[in-house]
């Protein structure tokens, strides 16, 4: 987590425009844009689409439902015409009919493995509970696949500060990271919507950069 002592500098993204393009299960479906796309993937009920929404300062641009498993597809957002947020389906929520769960994988690694607009991707966990075994089976996943990827926290406003150290320390034991890599969030006090974009904007330049 970082350091609140030090200085961060100040980041600020204009959302100009926040638009779902598609919804997709296959490459053939995926949009044709070389636009950069950053992908966020999380178990079901984690709070990804409100922490989509929190991002671009929609509340209604991904739908939220409380119906855990919900997103069955990969959505794609367009954000300011210059790139795409991919909301991936959520993972682990054993309600979900074994069939759907049976083509989460290989839909999923279809995409984040042959993805040339790829540019990284958020790995969304709770910060109340340790990262489950499929949190770090995926994380460890993206790694052996040398996808960049970020660790964010959610729901962080449901845990005393006093108290969130040491769920980051845990997960970051876990997932094999220093706890300074991992970063806290909350879609409801906004905190880490900043931190964030500070993240994603360097993954975008560059790849904007390389066209």
């Amino acid at each position: 987590m970082p350091d609140p002592s030090k200085a961060q500098p100040s980041v600020s993204v204009t959302i100009r425009s926040a638009v779902f393009v598609t919804s997709a299960v296959a490459p053939h479906g995926y949009p044709r844009e070389e636009l950069p796309e950053v992908a966020f993937a999380g178990r079901s009920n984690v709070g990804k689409s409100s922490l989509i929404n929190a991002m671009v300062g929609r509340k209604k641009l991904v739908r939220t439902s409380a119906t855990p498993g919900r997103t069955q597809t990969l959505n794609f957002f367009r954000i300011n015409d210059a790139f795409f947020f991919v909301d991936l389906p959520g993972y682990g929520y054993a309600k979900v009919p074994q069939k759907v769960r049976e083509q989460w994988g290989p839909m999923v690694e279809q995409y984040l493995a042959a993805r040339p607009q790829l540019v990284g991707l958020i790995q969304i966990m709770d910060l109340r509970h340790p990262p489950t075994p499929d949190d770090v089976q995926l994380w460890n996943w993206l790694q052996r696949a040398g996808i960049r990827t970020a660790p964010v926290l959610t729901k962080a406003d449901k845990v005393p500060r006093g108290r969130r150290q040491a769920h980051v320390q845990a997960a970051a034991r876990l997932l094999g990271v220093d706890p300074t890599a991992i970063l806290v969030f909350s879609a409801v006090t906004r905190e880490g919507v900043e931190a964030l974009w500070r993240t994603i904007l360097p993954w975008i330049s560059m790849r904007l950069s390389q066209q």
